[in-house]
C-alpha cells in the first residue's frame, strides 16, 4: 500500500488548503492573544478553521455548485484531479477541522474542547455556512431577486458564520466574554462579503485569482446591485468603523484586528 501522503486524496487536501489570505486563522490567533491563550494551543483551532474553509471552497467550486475552474489563480481541485477526489478531499478536510479542535493539544479542559467542536459544527452546518449556501442556491431559481435583508441573512451564514467562530475562539478558550468579538465579527463578515461583491464588478481574473462578473451574468441580487457601487462601498466603510468600535474594551491591544477590518475592504483579491 502506498504511504498515506502519496494518496491522491491527501495530495488534493494539501493543494486545496495551500495559499489564501488565512484571515480566519489570523482572527483565531489574535483573539487568543488578546486573552493570553498560549500559541501552541491556539494553533489548533486556527488550523481547524482553515481546514473547514478549504473544504467549503472545494465543494463550492464543484460543477454541481458554482462550477468554477479557477481558485487562487490555480485550477480548482476537481479540475486538478477529478470530482470524486475533490469531494473526498473536502470531506476529509471538514473532519480534520473537528479533529483539530477536539484533540487534547487544543485545550486541557474537555468542556472547552467540546464547546469549540459544537460551535464549529453549528457555524459550518445547516445553522450557518451550509444554510447560507442553500439560500444562495435557492435564490438562483427564485422568481424575484432577494431583498437587502434576505441577502444580509444569506451572507451572515455563508461567509459570516465561520468568521464569527474564528474571532470568538480565543475568548471561548479563555472562558471569557465573547460578545465584543462577536459584534466585531458580524460587521467584519458583512464588510468582507460586500468587498467580494465589489471585486466581482471591479476586479480582474489575474488579480482576484478566480472568475469575476459571474453574479452580473447570472442576474443575481448582490449588495452592489441593490445599493449601487458607491453605496456598497460606503456601507462597507461604515461596517468597518462599527467593527473597530466593537473592539473598544481591548484598547490598543486590538489594533491588529482593526487593521484586519480595514484590510478586508482595501484588498484586491
Amino acid at each position: 500500500m502506498a504511504p498515506m501522503g502519496d494518496l491522491p486524496v491527501v495530495q488534493a487536501m494539501r493543494y486545496a488548503s495551500a495559499g489564501g489570505k488565512r484571515l480566519r486563522a489570523f482572527l483565531v490567533l489574535e483573539s487568543a492573544r488578546l486573552h493570553d491563550v498560549a500559541p501552541q494551543n491556539a494553533i489548533w483551532p486556527a488550523a481547524a478553521i482553515e481546514a473547514m474553509h478549504a473544504y467549503s471552497l472545494v465543494h463550492d467550486d464543484l460543477p454541481c455548485m458554482d462550477d468554477d475552474d479557477l481558485r487562487r489563480g490555480l485550477p480548482t481541485t476537481h479540475v486538478k484531479w477529478d470530482e470524486c477526489t475533490a469531494v473526498l478531499a473536502g470531506d476529509a478536510l471538514q473532519t480534520l477541522g473537528f479533529e483539530c479542535v477536539s484533540c487534547e493539544a487544543c485545550h486541557d479542559d474537555p468542556l472547552v474542547r467540546a464547546e469549540l467542536t459544537l460551535t464549529l459544527a453549528r457555524a459550518a452546518g445547516a445553522r450557518g455556512m451550509v444554510l447560507g449556501q442553500a439560500l444562495d442556491i435557492a435564490a438562483e431559481t427564485a422568481e424575484a431577486p432577494l431583498t437587502l435583508e434576505e441577502i444580509t441573512r444569506l451572507q451572515a451564514g455563508k461567509t459570516g458564520a465561520l468568521i464569527a467562530w474564528s474571532a470568538t475562539a480565543g475568548a471561548v478558550m479563555a472562558r471569557a466574554d465573547t460578545a465584543p468579538l462577536y459584534r466585531y465579527a458580524q460587521d467584519l463578515g458583512l464588510a468582507f462579503q460586500i468587498a467580494d461583491d465589489i471585486l466581482d464588478i471591479e476586479g480582474d481574473v489575474a488579480t482576484v485569482g478566480k472568475a469575476v462578473g459571474k453574479d452580473v451574468q447570472a442576474g443575481k441580487a448582490t449588495f452592489v446591485s441593490l445599493l449601487g457601487l458607491e453605496g456598497a462601498k460606503s456601507r462597507a466603510r461604515a461596517l468597518v468603523d462599527d467593527a473597530c468600535d466593537a473592539l473598544a474594551p481591548y484598547g490598543s491591544e486590538a489594533e491588529s484586528l482593526r487593521e484586519a477590518a480595514r484590510f478586508v475592504i482595501a484588498r484586491n483579491s
